[in-house]
Parts: structure tokens; C-alpha cells; sequence
């Protein structure tokens, strides 16, 4: 009997891709593999007729000679290339979408159990003050760590004995479960995909392999952190099992309350008392900064809430640009515990001001013609 073209046989193009053909296949074998027509043997025959195409179609090197000599270039013995495989060969269903299956399910299983994992990063919150925060500084932390236990070697087993190989999955770490015609893969409930067990547990870290201690790290944190900034120290978190590499280590920045300052972004925010000769008359007044103090000249008949900038004078941001100012709020505070003569000459320079009218205090005068207008209008 001929033998029909193999990719009639698979129902694709000669031009077919590669991942065209497997597709065509896999097509075929769902409908037609043996698994599922038990009995069927039109169906075994066309299961075995299309594996015969894929094994070709599938080899670059068998499709270029099946392409210029037709059957006889992939014939036993024509050409150096041995025969296609013939059903013998073909594996079970499982066998042949375990590619696709594997890849959902999570692949299959190395010969040394599962790959160690990595560790768990961990977080150390670190508190400054805004000097330091500002300026920069290297500090010394302590914080818990796990590491290989020193009786075992981190193996977890009793001391002078060793892990053995789980006998439930052969030290593949996964097994692999039949459900129907799909064969799904998951963690050995025996060793935890470990691929061994443990017979005799060591007595001081109780079989876990590790143990907790403290250790002591150098954190070196750059000028301009602030609240929410992290410094990332890579390899200082958890050790890993089974030969995993370590975390991370994260040191999250929080900065403190200062009595003076409040920081937003690159500058410094302060508010500066005065008293109300000095805003009527005007003067200096003495004003701090991260780095020492600067005067500050109040202008004559400056009122409450006026903002000084003082440049130069605030943060240079961590991930860079320029250096922030320093900006002063003026707040009037208004004087207490007046003595009688005191009280008395305030009353005489009230009564001066009223005199000069809105000249001496135009928003007052803004204001309370203001509320006339309201008034009026409302009738009232």
C-alpha cells in the first residue's frame, strides 16, 4: 500500500513553521491516540500514521532529504537516516504532552531533587534624627539570622548520620500524579520536594539545619535619605535551603520629629516667632540652620504668615539635584502678663493708630468695609 504524504498526513502546508507541525500533531494524537480509542484500530492506525510524519517533519534534517526524495530519503539505510520511529516508540499519552503539561504544572523533576530555594528577604527599620538623615552617616546593626547548624553542617540530621534518599519519590523531590489521561507533577508529600528524609533528626537544630543567631552589619546610609527610603544590602537576608542562595536584607529609613524643622522634599520649613515691635519697626532676627544660624532681616510691617526663603539652606536630595532652601514662617506673637503701665501705653498707641485711620492698618480697614457692604446688602 503507498504511503500518503506526510504532510497530507498532518494536514499542514509544506511550507509549514515548525510549531505549525507540532500543533498539526498534537492535533492527531488527542483525537486518535490508543489511550483514548481502546479497541479502535482504524484510529491506532492513524495515530501511527501521523507519528510517522511528525518524526519526520519534526527533524530538520529528515524533512530536507523527505522534501528532495520523497519516502526513499528517509527509508532505513538511504541517506545515513534510520527509519521513523515506529509505535512501539511512540510513549503514552502522557508521555507525549508532557511538554505541554509540564510547563503548567511545573515541569518535570531533576534527578537531584528540587532546586534550592532562595531565602527570605528581611527588613530592619532604622530610625535617625534629621541631622543624620541629612548629613549621612554609618551606623552598626544587629538583627537575628539563621545559619547552617555547627553539629550537623546544616544537613539536619543526627550527627554522623547523613539524609536519606526519599523513598516515595527517588530523590526527585516531585511525584507524579495519573488522572485520567493527564499525568500532573507536584511536591513529594514525603520529603517536601526535598528528595531526601531525614531518619534521626539532629537534637539542636531538631532537624530543621539551622539555627538562630545575631550578627552585626555596617549599614553606610547616604546624605538626604528620608521617611520611606530603603537601603537594599543584597545577600544579608535568610539563607536559603537545600543550597539556595541568601535574601535580601531591606534597611526601611525612618526619620524623626525634629523640634524645629519639617522637611518636604529638598527643602526645610521652620516657623520664627517675632514680637510685634520688631514686625511694626522692622530689624534682624537670629535664625538656625542644619549647619549653623544666619540672620534674617524683617522688613518694617511684616504680619503673620510672611515666608522668608533662605537659599541654599535645606537638603541635597539622596538621588540628586541641587540643594534645597530653608523656609522661614513668620508668626507676630502678641505680647502677655502686661504690667499696668504696660496695658496703658498700649491704649495711647491705639488710640494714636485710630487716628491715622486706614493709613496704620489697611486690612483691618479692607476688611471691616467689607462686612459694612455685606451687611447692607442682607438689610441688616
Amino acid at each position: 500500500m503507498a504511503k500518503r504524504d506526510y504532510y497530507e498526513v498532518l494536514g499542514v502546508q509544506r511550507n509549514a513553521s515548525e510549531a505549525d507541525i507540532k500543533k498539526a500533531f498534537r492535533r492527531l494524537a488527542m483525537k486518535h491516540h490508543p489511550d483514548r480509542n481502546t479497541g479502535d484500530s482504524d484510529a491506532e492506525a492513524k495515530f501511527k500514521e501521523a507519528k510517522l510524519a511528525y518524526d519526520v517533519l519534526s527533524d530538520p534534517k529528515k524533512r530536507s532529504a523527505y522534501d528532495q526524495f520523497g519516502h526513499a530519503g528517509v527509508e532505513a539505510g538511504a541517506g545515513g537516516f534510520g527509519g521513523p520511529g515506529d509505535f512501539a516508540g511512540a510513549g503514552s499519552f502522557s508521555d507525549i504532552f508532557g511538554d505541554v503539561f509540564g510547563d503548567i504544572f511545573g515541569g518535570r523533576g531533576g534527578a537531584g531533587g528540587r532546586r534550592g530555594q532562595r531565602g527570605v528577604d528581611l527588613r530592619y527599620d532604622l530610625s535617625l534624627t534629621l541631622e543624620e538623615a541629612v548629613a549621612g552617616k554609618e551606623v552598626k546593626i544587629r538583627l537575628p539570622t539563621l545559619v547552617d547548624c555547627q553539629f550537623c553542617g546544616g544537613t539536619g540530621a543526627k550527627p554522623g548520620t547523613k539524609p536519606k534518599q526519599c523513598p516515595t519519590c527517588g530523590g526527585m523531590g516531585q511525584v507524579r500524579m495519573q488522572q485520567g489521561f493527564f499525568s500532573i507533577q507536584q511536591t513529594c508529600p514525603e520529603c517536601r520536594g526535598t528528595g531526601s528524609v531525614i531518619e534521626e533528626a539532629c537534637s539542636h537544630c531538631r532537624g530543621r539545619g539551622r539555627i538562630q543567631e545575631e550578627k552585626t552589619l555596617s549599614v553606610k546610609v547616604p546624605p538626604g535619605v528620608d521617611t520611606g527610603d530603603r537601603i537594599r544590602l543584597a545577600g544579608e537576608g535568610e539563607r536559603g535551603e537545600q543550597g539556595g542562595p541568601p535574601g535580601d536584607l531591606y534597611v526601611q529609613v525612618q526619620v524623626m520629629e525634629h523640634p524645629i524643622f519639617t522637611r518636604e522634599d529638598a527643602n526645610l520649613y521652620c516657623q520664627v516667632p517675632i514680637g510685634f515691635v520688631t514686625a511694626a519697626l522692622g530689624g534682624e532676627f537670629e535664625v538656625p540652620t542644619l549647619d549653623g544660624k544666619v540672620m534674617l532681616k524683617i522688613p518694617a510691617g511684616t504680619q503673620t504668615g510672611k515666608m522668608f526663603r533662605v537659599r541654599a539652606k535645606g537638603v541635597k536630595p539622596v538621588r540628586g539635584g541641587a540643594v534645597g532652601d530653608l523656609i522661614c514662617r513668620v508668626t507676630v506673637e502678641t505680647p502677655v502678663n502686661l504690667t499696668d503701665r504696660q496695658k496703658e501705653l498700649l491704649r495711647e498707641f491705639e488710640t494714636s493708630v485710630q487716628e491715622g485711620g486706614s493709613r496704620h492698618n489697611p486690612q483691618s480697614h479692607t476688611w471691616l468695609d467689607g462686612v459694612k457692604s455685606f451687611f447692607e446688602k442682607m438689610g441688616l
